[in-house]
């Protein structure tokens, strides 16, 4: 119905805009549900749009609108307020929804809105130097639904995990790992401050003992040889220490042992990550290496790009990017002056090569403290002539766990943190995907664990999967009273649904199509979690008010539609934020 009616009013806006001089905007026209069904069952506010460049009142321009709509469709039209357009629709025509959830089945509220085209949506990328903590969790949540959603409306999704295997993080985790394995050997030493140091750490270096024996034991005199002191020591600097024992590290194994506890490291904790990921239901069409962007030449054939649109400048030995050019504080830089490049250098390599691959759009998910990253990157690709549609960033604040008032600190490094595992290991994956993505993605998230996991009302999840069952739960009553649910006939008769229940209903199930769409544009699965939450409400409400197997064939036919109806765009909206739709609870 929404879609209908913004067809019939840019059909009638575009020749009125013309014969002002005005090219009309499509985005211009908005249509939107009443919250007041004695407003109508819907509402736009083009005339007071385009009632300014039109040299009109807003109230006379509705008026040449209203001459102008016409549709079976519609009962009635009226002038509200300072020009609102409202539409009351013909109820019969309302209740198409029904049939078209229950034919459409699993593609119920999927659109060709993207009209195929190709997205590149990169969500978690967490470096593999430990296991996926409860921060990490809402980014995989909110990233697989805004892909799920993109993908039912007509988009062609990419999902991707950059896997940051180049970088001085992951020589950290192999000194750290290899530094472990020294003290199964009988090496007695302090372990470095700015090392990993969970017991996560410790079992890889158990593993790298297992699988290669003493082959990498050396004395501990020789690796802390001419190594700056560490933190709390006389002169002490954490940061020196141990890129001092990571150079050591590298220099004692030489190249091909190194190789093997740094692979060892990476991959252990790399299938972790992924086992941990898939069991979460989020899954990727690719696990891309930042190393293979290294070794390819990427950079270099950024680089080159970026000196084509005159963006890049040597100062003090080292390569910039002219950041300020583009609404950046200040100008970056992309090699050292030693040579080594920046993580920035190999962040652009990666973009560019996205593109190069053939999406029209990327869409990088990235957490709340990445927010001075973005304008870096925009600058980027404006110098190389991407516009600002071709990349979205969306930024997600990290959830806070709460155990009683109690805040659990996450760090990596340090080892004290709450993984993603023993969350959902402890309230469930679908309560742990659900609370993710039930409020706005840059919006602040306490993770209430209790609320989590009751079996209440209260409860958001608990209560959209109640309302599925509860469906589920009258079609075996049905069974069990050797009855037939006859559909046909339950579709000849959807004009027996009037009671106030059943039109809030219906109205609601009419709301699912154009939220999807609304949620693919606006990136927010957020807006589809309360509208789930909106129509479990009215069917709890329907469900306490009306008997749906009734004596009256008609009417229970009908009802048993509309219930079907529901209970499959429950289904539907579930998926789309990888929750599922128990028959039973």
């Amino acid at each position: 119905m929404k879609s209908l009616l913004q067809t019939l009013l840019q059909q009638a806006a575009t020749p009125l805009a013309a014969n002002h001089g005005i090219t009309l905007n499509p985005e211009q026209i908005q249509v939107d549900h009443t919250k007041d069904k004695k407003f109508g069952d819907f509402s736009s506010n083009i005339a007071m749009v385009l009632a300014k460049s039109m040299n009109l009142q807003p109230r006379e321009l509705a008026q040449q609108f209203l001459e102008q709509l016409s549709h079976p469709s519609i009962l009635k039209m009226e002038i509200a307020g300072p020009g609102f357009i409202n539409f009351y629709m013909d109820p019969a025509q309302q209740t198409a929804v029904i049939m078209q959830a229950i034919t459409q089945k699993d593609r119920f509220g999927c659109s060709n809105l993207g009209a195929g085209k190709r997205v590149h949506i990169e969500f978690v990328s967490a470096n593999p130097t430990g296991p996926l903590h409860v921060g990490h969790g809402r980014g995989a949540a909110f990233g697989a639904a805004v892909a799920d959603i993109l993908a039912a409306t007509g988009h062609h999704v990419h999902r991707e995990y950059y896997v940051n295997d180049a970088g001085r993080q992951m020589h950290i985790l192999a000194t750290s790992t290899w530094l472990r394995y020294l003290e199964l050997c009988g090496e007695k030493f302090n372990f470095p401050s700015n090392a990993y140091k969970g017991d996560y750490v410790i079992d890889l270096a158990k593993k790298t003992y297992e699988h290669y024996g003493d082959r990498f034991h050396l004395s501990a005199v020789n690796i802390f040889a001419g190594v700056p002191a560490d933190e709390g020591e006389p002169n002490g600097d954490k940061d020196a220490h141990i890129d001092g024992l990571i150079k050591n590290a590298k220099e004692l194994l030489e190249k091909e042992k190194y190789a093997q506890v740094f692979a060892i490291a990476k991959n252990d904790i790399l299938a972790d990550i992924r086992q941990d990921l898939e069991e979460f239901g989020v899954i990727y069409d690719e696990w891309f290496s930042e190393q293979s962007l290294v070794d390819g030449g990427a950079f270099e054939i950024a680089l080159e790009a970026l000196k084509a649109s005159s963006c890049i400048y040597e100062a003090d030995g080292a390569v910039w990017f002219r950041a300020t050019d583009f609404g950046d504080e200040k100008d970056r830089v992309l090699i050292k002056e030693n040579g080594d490049r920046t993580y920035f250098a190999n962040d652009i390599a990666y973009h560019v090569n996205k593109y190069r691959r053939g999406y029209n759009q990327v869409i990088d998910v990235l957490g709340a403290d990445h927010h001075g990253y973005v304008p870096r990157i925009q600058g980027v690709l404006k110098a190389l002539g991407h516009g600002d549609k071709d990349f979205v960033a969306l930024l997600v604040q990290f959830a806070i766990l709460y155990r009683g008032d109690e805040r659990v600190q996450m760090s990596t490094r340090s080892g004290s943190f709450v993984t993603l595992r023993e969350l959902r290991e402890e309230v469930g994956n679908d309560a742990v995907r659900f609370f993710y993505v039930m409020r706005k993605n840059e919006q602040h998230m306490d993770f209430d664990l209790e609320l989590a996991k009751s079996q209440s009302n209260e409860n958001p999840v608990y209560y959209i999967q109640y309302a599925h069952a509860r469906i589920c739960s009258v079609f075996r009553q049905l069974t069990e009273k050797s009855l037939v649910h006859a559909v046909d006939e339950g579709a000849l008769h959807l004009v027996l649904l009037n009671t106030p229940h059943e039109i809030a209903l219906i109205g609601q199930l009419s709301r699912y199509p154009d939220t999807i769409a609304m949620a693919a544009k606006l990136h927010e699965p957020h807006s589809l979690a309360n509208y789930l939450r909106l129509l479990a409400n009215d069917f709890h409400a329907y469900y306490n008010a009306h008997p749906f197997i009734v004596e009256d064939a008609n009417l229970c036919n009908a009802r048993l539609n509309l219930i079907l109806a529901v209970q499959q765009c429950l289904r539907n909206g579930l998926a789309l934020l990888g929750v599922s739709a128990p028959e039973k609870m």
